[in-house]
């Protein structure tokens, strides 16, 4: 399959999981892929070469291309100099599949706000940082008349979408991706650039310990939450046959792929003047009775 063939790709947070599978997949598909991980545990403590090390290993055994990057993906320079990996090695960027994350979970009422900043740390800046950098580097080249053809592939989740009990911060960042997401796509659109997030649901160390029963492999059949059944629709994300799409979030869990279907201007009342606050009480509920019933927080009952 040479659906990405000569495309250059990075993948941040690339050492195991989805990211992993995300950079395995591009290779597969004929990508020159950058391989981004700080090689940090679950919660986000020390750093390590060895596992994005491990993939590129692992790709060019293959008789793929790719090399590793170990720089911090929510510092400023760090994000810079992942970009610059991939035009110095690569000779251009094509792809940035923003992918890095880790979990501090805690109920509201017991989370400390060094857990907060953490976790929008890494998930919320650490998505920007990067993409800001790859979009002036794609601004240059079209300004330039040079033709550019990108996408940027950005990781929200079901939590982001619906909420998580026990998950405010990661909740709150993953929203965030959503709304940067739908921005990207409006202000990067005239460069020659594409932006997409999608909302899976697969077995990453994160979710092997916030929801071990569920990502539990199976003995036997059709293993549904191995990341790699994530994989497939990045790399079509990734590739030029999706210059069309941008703008959207995809929910992606084994073989299903949906499109989410977010925010939008819902039923309204327009009195023509200011209201009472004690006649809103039967308008509001009327409302509420138009419009289709939110999708319960994951983690109620």
């Amino acid at each position: 399959m040479t659906i990405c063939a000569d495309r250059v790709v990075i993948v941040t947070g690339a050492g195991g999981g989805l990211g992993r599978a995300h950079a395995l997949a591009f290779a597969a598909a004929g990508a020159h892929v950058v391989v981004n991980d700080i090689g940090t545990s679950r919660e986000g403590e020390g750093s390590s070469a060895g596992p994005a090390q491990q993939v590129v290993d692992e790709i060019r055994a293959a008789g793929g291309s790719a090399v590793a990057n170990t720089d911090d993906v929510a510092d400023w320079e760090g994000a810079q100099r992942l970009v610059q990996t991939a035009t110095v090695e690569f000779g251009r960027l094509d792809v940035l599949v923003n992918n890095a994350g880790f979990l501090r979970d805690r109920m509201l009422t017991t989370m400390s706000v060094d857990e907060w900043d953490a976790v929008i740390r890494v998930h919320l800046r650490g998505h920007f940082c990067p993409l800001r950098h790859a979009a002036a580097y794609w601004r240059d080249l079209a300004k330039a008349g040079e033709p550019v053809d990108a996408r940027i592939i950005n990781t929200s989740s079901g939590a982001g979408l619906m909420g998580s009990v026990g998950q405010g911060n990661y909740a709150a960042a993953k929203a965030g991706i959503v709304a940067l997401t739908l921005n990207a796509s409006a202000e990067l659109a005239r460069y020659g650039v594409t932006a997409n997030a999608i909302a899976p649901a697969a077995r990453t160390r994160m979710t092997e310990v916030a929801m071990p029963d569920m990502m539990r492999a199976p003995e036997t059949g059709f293993d549904a939450m191995a990341p790699e059944n994530v994989s497939p629709l990045v790399v079509w994300l990734g590739s030029t046959e999706s210059k069309d799409v941008t703008g959207r979030v995809f929910e992606v869990e084994g073989g299903i792929v949906s499109v989410a279907d977010g925010w939008q201007h819902g039923p309204r009342v327009d009195k023509g003047e200011r209201w009472d606050p004690a006649e809103l009480g039967p308008v509001v509920r009327r409302l509420l009775d138009e419009a289709p019933r939110p999708t319960p927080v994951y983690g109620t009952s």
